[in-house]
Formats: C-alpha cells, sequence, structure tokens
C-alpha cells in the first residue's frame, strides 16, 4: 500500500505513514527515491532520533533511508484492539518485512541495535530473499525464550540483566507506569557510560514512550524473553524457526561500541560460524549501547563500505 505523506520533519526526513497488517508504522525518509534502500531500526528504550545524523548522511551519500518507529512507540500504532500488544523477537522481525511489504519494496539493507538490531537479524534469516545486507551492532541477537527461562549463565549477565527481571515483576510494570522517563534515562547512563547526552538529545526521545501501547509492548518483550508470557500464535511458526538460530547469509557488517555496558565487545565475537555471506567486524571506540547516536559518522561509513563491497 502507498504511503501517505504527512509532513516535513526537523531533520530534514519526511514522516510519512504506511499500513501493515497489524500496525500503522510512522516512518521517516531521507534521500532520494531510490532502490534498494536502507531501513533503520532503533532500539529500546530509544527512538528515530538515535539516526538523526545518521540518515541525512546515508542520503547525502545518495542512498533512501527509512527509519520506522517500531511497535509501541511514537505514532506507530496497532491498527486494533484484536492485535496482541506483542513485543516478542518474532513480531519485530515480522513488523520490518509488513513494512517492505507496504511499501512495494522487493529487498533493503537492515541496519539496527538492540530491539532493531534483533528485527533486522530475524528478518535475515527468515526471509533471506528480502534482506539485501545487514548491519547488526552487536552481531547475531536471535534468542529461544525456552532456554532462557531454564539456563541461569554466567552471574555477570544475570547481573548486567536487572531490568529484565525488574521487568518481569509487578513492580517493573508500575515503575514504566509511574517512572518510565527515570528508569530510561538511568538505562542510557548504563549502557552508555562515555556518553554525555544532553537533556534536550533524551527530550527528543522521550516522548516516544507516551504511546499507550509502549508499556504493554515492552512488558510483554521481556516476559516473553523468559517465556513467562504466553506469544502471539500468529508468530508461533516463526519463533519455531528461531529456536533452531537459522544461519544468516546476507553480507554483514557488526558495529560493536566498546564502551556498550549491557553487550560488552566479546558479545559478538566468534560469531562468524552464524553467518555464511561475507562478514565484517569493526569495533568503534568510546562508543556504547547506541552506536549510531554517540559515534554518527564511524556509524555511517560502516554502512556505506558494506555497500560499497558488494
Amino acid at each position: 500500500m502507498a504511503e501517505m505523506r504527512i509532513a516535513e520533519n526537523s531533520v530534514r526526513g519526511k514522516l510519512s505513514s504506511a499500513r501493515t497488517p497489524a500496525l500503522n508504522v510512522a516512518y521517516l525518509e531521507f534521500g532520494a527515491d531510490v532502490e534498494p534502500p536502507i531501513v533503520l531500526l532503533h532500539g529500546w528504550p530509544y527512538d528515530v532520533h538515535c539516526f538523526d545524523e545518521v540518515a541525512p548522511r546515508l542520503a547525502s551519500a545518495g542512498y533512501r533511508a527509512i527509519v520506522p518507529y517500531l511497535r509501541g512507540f511514537g505514532p506507530t500504532t496497532y491498527r486494533s484492539d484484536a492485535v496482541m500488544r506483542s513485543g516478542q523477537q518474532a513480531a519485530l522481525g515480522k513488523d520490518v518485512v509488513d513494512l517492505l511489504d507496504a511499501l512495494g519494496i522487493q529487498a533493503a539493507t537492515l541496519v539496527g541495535y538492540d530491539w532493531g538490531g534483533r528485527a533486522a537479524c530475524i528478518a535475515a534469516a527468515l526471509w533471506p530473499e528480502r534482506v539485501r545486507a545487514l548491519v547488526s551492532s552487536v552481531g547475531y541477537t536471535i534468542y529461544d525464550p525456552q532456554k532462557n527461562s531454564t539456563d541461569f549463565g554466567d552471574i555477570e549477565t544475570v547481573y548486567k540483566s536487572w531490568y529484565r527481571w525488574f521487568l518481569n515483576t509487578p513492580m517493573g510494570k508500575r515503575g514504566l507506569e509511574q517512572n518510565r522517563e527515570g528508569l530510561t534515562r538511568k538505562l542510557w547512563q548504563l549502557w552508555s557510560p562515555t556518553w554525555n547526552f544532553s537533556q534536550a538529545e533524551f527530550t527528543a526521545t522521550r516522548s516516544s514512550f507516551d504511546n499507550p501501547d509502549w508499556v504493554p509492548t515492552t512488558l510483554h518483550c521481556y516476559r516473553h524473553w523468559y517465556a513467562n508470557a504466553a506469544g502471539d500464535p500468529v508468530l508461533q511458526k516463526f519463533e519455531d524457526a528461531l529456536a533452531a538460530k537459522p544461519k544468516i547469509h546476507a553480507p554483514t557488517m557488526v558495529l560493536h561500541g566498546d564502551s556498550d555496558s549491557l553487550y560488552p565487545i566479546s558479545t559478538s565475537a566468534g560469531q562468524e560460524h552464524l553467518f555464511t555471506g561475507a562478514y565484517h567486524r569493526r569495533i568503534l571506540k568510546g562508543t556504547g549501547h547506541c552506536p549510531p547516536q554517540e559515534n554518527p559518522a564511524e556509524f555511517s561509513q560502516g554502512i556505506i563500505d558494506l555497500l560499497r563491497s558488494i
């Protein structure tokens, strides 16, 4: 379905919307209408503003960049009450492919970190014909909820994952509802210890968390993560396929910040066996969990270098 033009936005992108089976997706678009485009996918708890300096750089280099608000964020809305407010990984990946369908795009380069990186990996693994190339900040991030529910893992991982456990409790729900600003700001600080983000940067993104579906979508994501919440039955076949850890065939660039305290650089080391195509990995110095916003120049160059190599 053709997108509906809405307005000019402050970072020179155009704010548009598209209907998918589950969502009314709001997205920013930059650059000329050339194919194949680059889809930039933000993480949690961030939004499209993390690409404010990346998307214009890509447009200036001659690329078309599309930056959607993920489900539950900002002006992206569920199409009806009947659509499950799911934050599970299969929902995020399917949303990407559904958006490509809605915009009449056969294949795209997918770029993402955190939730967006996982969505990009899932789309590349399950719909390889739709993904020309992949950029993922910490590499392969597909997980198995059943394994997460039984495998304790190492204590350092448990320590770093405190927020997931918190969001699996009634207090976590109240925390999101009553003090989402305090929680999200603290996570920005903890995950990117070298990033002195401004109040303006945080405020620009903060309004995206006022979407009425942000809380239920977030809670479902982290509860499904440990198999503490049932998934959307419509998506179960995709979850079953993801549990087998399918390999990714698209040419891939990993752009991992060396100061990411949630996912240290060891996380993306030794993943080459999960990729069958050309594989590159770069460590971004002085960069934390949100590399496109913390280090837009090197992040943009990594995308361009990958595309020029294929």
